[in-house]
């Protein structure tokens, strides 16, 4: 599998997002905040792996450097979206037959605010949606020339942010494929008053603490990667998750802030 991603859609610079607040009439923003095959039924993320360390694993200068509510670039969807429509907080199963997807479990939390009089307030009812691949490099539902995955759904799924204004994933460690740093894919939609508006981008990773996770199983079996953060044509700084440890695996948090009309 080659790039996914390559140049479909635009990639935005930091200046060029932040023209977009007085032309757009909705722009968005944010700041970073520090398995077994069996079957699976959709329950709440365990409270132990949300525990993150108060001090982050990997937070390379992207996730540190970035205070709250400043604009972040939106990348290219690359050719992998399904529109599943799959509603659930765990998505490392696939649904038709319940086996779930090895790696690292990761707790993934996005923290979504409607920007407004300088301050950031949370936004009940936004739909959050990810997808990546597997611990091999796979996606599913799709054919590619190096695998057919058409009918399963495994790592894909969207959750409806809570009073909070968070929506909270489980999923796994992202494995890598040839021409791509380690991601993960995600939109955020947000309906206001009939008009649809919809946020696309992707969430990276530091490569010194991938390659620690790399060096176990199932990733280790894959090999050495061949694109790093230095050299792919996505990725971007200010996209750079803080990832901390939990009794059970790791865990990050995203703010993204929305700015309505």
């Amino acid at each position: 599998m080659e790039n996914d991603d390559g140049p479909v859609g635009q990639i935005l610079s930091r200046r060029d997002a932040l023209k977009l607040l007085g032309i757009t009439s909705a722009a968005f923003l944010a700041g970073c905040v520090p398995g077994t095959s069996d079957v699976l039924t959709d329950t709440p993320v365990p409270t132990s792996i949300l525990e993150a360390t108060s001090t982050p694993l990997a937070s390379g200068k992207g996730a540190t450097a970035i205070p709250a509510c400043v604009v972040r670039p939106e990348v290219t969807e690359g050719p992998y979206y399904v529109d599943e429509d799959l509603d659930r907080s765990d998505v490392r199963s696939d649904p038709a037959t319940g086996v779930v997807k090895e790696g690292a479990l990761l707790a993934l939390t996005f923290n979504v605010s409607q920007v407004a009089g300088g301050g950031c307030t949370p936004l009940e009812g936004t739909k959050v949606e990810i997808w990546h691949c597997d611990a091999e490099g796979v996606y599913s539902d799709v054919a590619d020339p190096g695998f057919n995955t058409q009918g399963q759904k495994f790592l894909r799924g969207y959750q409806v942010t809570d009073g909070n204004g968070q929506a909270t994933f489980l999923t796994i460690y992202p494995g890598w494929y040839s021409g791509r740093t380690v991601h993960i894919h995600f939109k955020v939609h947000q309906d206001t008053a009939g008009q649809g508006r919809e946020f696309t981008s992707q969430l990276f990773f530091d490569d010194a603490f991938t390659d620690q996770v790399f060096s176990q199983e199932p990733y280790a079996s894959k090999g050495q990667r061949n694109t790093l953060n230095s050299n792919d044509n996505i990725y971007q700084d200010e996209l750079l998750l803080a990832v901390g440890q939990t009794s059970d695996g790791y865990a990050s948090t995203f703010d993204i802030g929305l700015q309505l009309d």
